[in-house]
């Protein structure tokens, strides 16, 4: 890895003498060297960890963080590497052309050219010509050399990336093994209820809509006397995201086939983690109607946060879990090396394939959750 980073402050330095260019490429690596050098420290120290779920969850999202900046970095030295093949190709022809030029103009040093009437005064004009163009010639050399040693280093630098990648992309699904395996074995979390398992399934088998599934659950509350939470209203606006990724859908915004659902849509990378933004009971988690997987969690009396589209979901129900806890993974399949490498390159691949509905509800009514998340 300090040989990445080598490379890739060598690049920066080529980058931006030869070609004018500010380094992202240098400064997208050595970000991800650093992510997965930290992450891969946090996994061998998760073994010993007083809390492992938390431990493991940090070195997932650490991993992430780490990919989504060699992606960015491949991606940019992909498209510089093709500017510089384009570049040497058109140079490296003019040169070419230039000295076929030379060459037929290069005088003849024989005894005839020399007593001929014209000869003495074309060769003199020849080589007043090439001593013209000698210095021009070596300027575009030595820019062809420069081109050459950066296209050098380009190729050398992914090679030691795949080194680097290969590391991470195990490390990272080893991780998330053994967080869904942590879990599962988690028994320290407190609860706040427990529930009665008939009854919630025939609240699910009567329910036409999540709004009547959530009302269901309030009513439940109020007729088995579960403790009240704390009042919530400071934290509005202080969520963070639950899942890395990009907004798809605002609140209440249409579909391709024209249906608006009360929540955001959110597009995520494959196997990407997903975590409570607050302190929460965990209200609800396994399949409900059309939403796949859903978890529901209640950080507050009336406020319940519904993330739908999970493939793997996390905890049991009753339990109070802490902010930043995990809750899940979207769904999707790990990328190989090749894969991954491939797909940075061309900027092509599954990308944000995965999609995570957030509906936020208080009183039993929906409301734009922008109204509780920073982002």
């Amino acid at each position: 890895m300090k040989l990445l980073a080598a490379a890739f402050s060598i690049l920066a330095f080529t980058g931006s003498t030869a070609a004018g260019q500010t380094a992202l490429p240098a400064t997208l690596a050595e970000a991800a060297v650093a992510q997965f050098n930290a992450a891969h420290d946090q996994l061998e120290a998760a073994d010993g960890a007083s809390d492992r779920v938390k431990a493991l969850s940090d070195v997932i999202r650490a991993y992430e963080e780490g990919l989504e900046a060699m992606r960015a970095g491949l991606r940019q030295i992909s498209l510089r590497e093709a500017e510089l093949s384009a570049a040497f190709e058109d140079e490296s022809g003019q040169v070419a052309t230039l000295l076929g030029v030379l060459i037929t103009l290069k005088p003849d040093a024989s005894p005839e050219a020399l007593v001929h009437p014209n000869g003495p005064l074309g060769h003199a004009r020849a080589g007043m010509l090439v001593s013209s163009i000698t210095p021009a010639m070596q300027d575009a050399a030595n820019a062809l050399r420069v081109q050459l040693q950066e296209a050098t280093i380009l190729r050398e630098l992914q090679d030691e990336a795949l080194a680097t990648l290969a590391f991470g992309l195990k490390d990272a699904q080893l991780a998330r093994t053994e967080l869904s395996q942590a879990m599962s074995d988690r028994v320290d979390l407190p609860k706040r209820f427990v529930t009665d398992d008939e009854r919630l399934q025939t609240l699910i088998d009567s329910s036409e809509t999540l709004e009547s599934f959530a009302s269901g659950l309030a009513v439940m509350d109020v007729v088995d006397g579960v403790a009240a939470l704390p009042d919530l209203g400071h934290a509005k606006g202080t969520w963070a995201m639950p899942v890395r990724g990009r907004m798809l859908r605002g609140y209440n915004e249409a579909d391709a086939a024209g249906v608006a659902r009360p929540g955001i849509l959110i597009a995520t990378r494959q196997l990407s983690l997903v975590t409570s933004p607050w302190p929460a009971t965990v209200r609800y988690h396994g399949a409900f109607l059309d939403y796949g997987n859903v978890m529901i969690l209640e950080p507050s009396n009336d406020v319940l946060l519904v993330l739908a589209g999970l493939e793997e979901v996390y905890g049991e129900i009753g339990e109070v879990i802490p902010a930043g806890a995990a809750i899940g993974l979207m769904g999707g399949a790990a990328p190989d090396l090749d894969a991954f490498v491939e797909n940075a390159e061309d900027g092509t691949g599954p990308g944000l394939s995965e999609t995570l509905y957030i509906e936020v509800r208080e009183g039993g009514q929906p409301v734009d959750p922008a109204a509780w998340f920073t982002q």
